[in-house]
């Protein structure tokens, strides 16, 4: 039954924080600072969650394929390839990385 309390509190607590964001005067959204955060904040989000996931397997740091997979698309970025092609080549190359050692 724990489960289902935090369900509602979770639920509940979105709820309110979506009336918050929606209740925040447009002159506040306006101020430079607010847009230079609001558009920086996903992508240090996404990288944050793109390394944890990368490099964290519980409370232990790794390099094991994926790091390897994020890598080649590092390299394929810095050469300005096609956004599939950047995640070809991670994919690609994980999968490498993934039969060679097993």
């Amino acid at each position: 039954m724990n489960i289902w309390i935090a369900i509602g509190v979770t639920a509940v607590g979105c709820y309110l924080v979506k009336v918050v964001g929606l209740l925040v005067p447009a002159g506040a959204l306006e101020r430079p600072l607010v847009k230079r955060l609001a558009a920086l904040l996903p992508v240090a989000l996404l990288a944050a969650l793109t390394a944890q996931q990368t490099f964290a397997d519980g409370h232990a740091l790794v390099l094991d394929a994926r790091a390897a997979g994020v890598a080649a698309a590092a390299v394929a970025l810095l050469l300005r390839a096609p956004f599939l092609v950047v995640v070809g080549a991670a994919v690609v190359v994980t999968a490498g990385v993934r039969a060679l050692t097993g």
